[in-house]
């Protein structure tokens, strides 16, 4: 029976591992493991015997997998990382996403500049796919500010949905052989085309098995007041489909920014989704006064919470993967900042408390029941 809550925290300077009970009373913490080079993804795979996965991206000495077999008590390199074939022209910058496949060994690695991996044989040994790597748009992505990079993959079944900044949303309805730009009604406000066939800067994207079909997206608003080429672009921030990412529509109103990073589906609430709405130009908490913001009914209305939170002067900034929800049966929200500290919200996050006050600038938070 699964008994201990792990967290992954993938930082600026290595990866640390934080365990507690199911209580979740006290969080005690190891690492850093890769000390000093930055982690920005991270996966506690649950798979028969439990093990994490963490990226640790060298701009000097290359890029490494790390992986541990006794949940964060020590990490070995893998024997290889994902790379571009000699000819390909590109080169490895960093790796953002790393998620489980449908097969035991099985890893998906979506990395920077903007290209997915596959590894049949828990990260030993990596081939790319073309797909979406040598997709005929893939020479035209241009990076957003944090790079290149593919951020997102969900695989539904058939279908998989990957995240691009700055590229949009990509589907494949075929397991990953052939992708689709599936924008339609995500808007770019840096572009004259407000709504272009592709080329959004996608910041994250979440579902839920209980509602086929239903995705979530945080995606780059904070364009309401432009006044450039192609005019205002309001509420374009945060959406949802209905029908598996081939359109999309608006589920900002009432919400204090459009702009954010993550966006995170209650486990055991398809309606229940949450967002943390930061200031468009600074990139921090509106008025200095961190809250998340939560939707109950799927994104029609918005409320705030924040009870434990600094009430002034707090000017937080959550990254795309530096927030996660457990799936206890009464889950835990956590997210991280880039000044270090990692927040816990207990009771599906109607009170908060800082975990650790002082780590370095948080990439990557995930979470896992073990």
């Amino acid at each position: 029976m699964a008994d201990r809550v792990v967290l992954t925290i993938g930082t600026k300077k290595g990866v640390f591992v934080a365990e507690a009970g199911k209580t979740r009373k006290r969080f005690d913490l190891r690492g850093p493991f890769g000390p000093g080079v930055p982690v920005y993804s991270t996966l506690v795979d649950t798979r028969g015997t439990p093990g994490i996965y963490a990226s640790s991206c060298n701009p000097f000495f290359g890029m490494k997998v790390l992986k541990s077999t006794d949940m964060g008590k020590s990490f070995k390199e893998t024997k290889s990382a994902p790379a571009f074939p000699k000819d390909d022209g590109r080169a490895l910058i960093n790796i953002w996403s790393i998620e489980p496949g449908s097969a035991k060994k099985e890893l998906w690695a979506g990395v920077e500049p903007a290209s997915l991996f596959k590894s049949y044989d828990g990260g030993d040994s990596w081939e790319m796919v073309p797909g979406i790597s040598n997709h005929e748009h893939s020479r035209k992505w241009n990076p957003g500010n944090g790079g290149l990079c593919m951020h997102t993959i969900i695989r539904d079944g058939n279908r998989v949905h990957l995240g691009i900044s700055t590229g949009g949303h990509y589907l494949s309805e075929d397991g990953g052989q052939t992708f689709t730009a599936a924008n339609t009604g995500v808007g770019a406000g840096f572009q004259p085309d407000p709504y272009p066939e592709f080329g959004q800067c996608v910041h994250k994207i979440a579902r839920h098995d209980d509602a086929p079909g239903r995705l979530y997206m945080q995606n780059h608003g904070g364009w309401a007041n432009w006044t450039g080429p192609g005019g205002p672009r309001p509420d374009i921030g945060v959406l949802r489909s209905d029908d598996h990412g081939h359109t999309w529509r608006s589920i900002a109103k009432g919400l204090p920014s459009d702009f954010g990073f993550p966006i995170v589906v209650h486990p055991h609430d398809a309606d229940t989704v949450y967002v943390m709405p930061l200031e468009p130009m600074t990139r921090t908490c509106p008025g200095g006064a961190p809250a998340v913001w939560r939707s109950e009914n799927g994104g029609e209305s918005w409320s705030r919470i924040a009870k434990g939170l600094p009430k002034k002067q707090s000017y937080f900034t959550i990254l795309r993967d530096a927030m996660t929800i457990d799936d206890l049966k009464t889950p835990a929200l956590y997210f991280g900042t880039t000044t270090g500290q990692l927040w816990i919200g207990r009771e599906s996050g109607e009170k908060f408390e800082c975990l650790f006050d002082a780590l370095p600038p948080i990439h990557n938070v995930k979470v896992a029941v073990v």
